[in-house]
């Protein structure tokens, strides 16, 4: 089921973007809407060395996504576990807890922290930023071979989504269209602390793919950085539309994790 979407890209007039976790009015962006095509990607053996992408049957022992107690103590082995699997790693690492996203017509969307639909085409951290958390995450005196950084999105509401993930296919991105930008965290109550993220700028040669429908016991993997040349090196990403989502549908409710794995020399 392929779509049409509005992907809001970054223009270039903003000599350092920054935007923010919850307060996009302090956003400093300069947005570029470009209806794109968004390709269906069941069944077409998308890799996570290819294209940086694939989807995973994975089931969780986690009933209540909400309960963070349940994501850290469950669902952060569950993933450890996947992605060790998945890339074959030395070690993994979890680097963020879970991530609740709600489309906005949830009350819930806006109200937790970081909580908002992503509604323009970046990618979570630049090689800068790669680089620094990998080093800082490896055993002392540990020499680094390899390490890549995974975002495991799963839909936690029933489908149809109202508000699915695009994924970009890294073969299609240069590194020309990646801009990069200041990432600001602002929960409130805490003190605002930032790293280097990525913006995505336009070009006709990129190839979007979303899955449709998704269940609970599927997980979305991609990458964010690789540092092996050899290999899918980052995947933009952004929230869309689907237009075939009426008003009645419920809002798109999902989790991500962030996962760092590290090869040893």
């Amino acid at each position: 089921m392929n779509a049409r979407a509005l992907i809001a890209y970054a223009g270039r007039s903003v000599a350092r973007p920054r935007y923010y976790a919850n307060d996009h009015s302090r956003d400093e962006l300069d947005i570029i809407t470009v209806e794109m095509s968004v390709a269906d990607a069941r069944g077409h053996g998308m890799t996570l060395d290819q294209a940086g992408f694939t989807l995973v049957a994975h089931r969780s022992a986690v009933t209540h996504f909400d309960d963070p107690t349940a994501v850290n103590n469950v669902y952060r082995v569950e993933t450890i576990e996947l992605i060790a699997n998945l890339s074959g790693a030395d070690q993994v690492l979890i680097n963020s807890p879970g991530i609740l996203r709600y489309s906005e017509k949830s009350a819930k969307s806006g109200a937790l922290d970081n909580s908002r639909p992503a509604r323009f085409a970046h990618v979570d951290i630049s090689d800068l930023t790669a680089e620094s958390l990998a080093q800082r995450a490896a055993p002392h005196g540990a020499k680094l071979a390899r390490f890549a950084h995974y975002n495991i999105w799963r839909a936690i509401s029933a489908p149809p989504q109202d508000v699915p993930l695009a994924v970009c296919d890294a073969r299609s991105i240069t590194a020309n269209d990646l801009i990069k930008a200041d990432a600001v965290f602002d929960a409130p109550g805490q003190a605002e602390w930032s790293f280097e993220g990525i913006v995505v700028a336009h070009h006709r040669a990129h190839r979007w793919n979303w899955y449709p429908n998704m269940e609970r016991d599927e997980a979305l993997v991609f990458k964010t950085n690789d540092s092996d040349p050899a290999r899918a090196h980052c995947v933009p990403h952004v929230a869309f539309d689907d237009p075939s989502c009426g008003p009645h549908i419920p809002p798109r409710a999902s989790i991500e994790m962030r996962a760092l794995a590290l090869w040893f020399c």
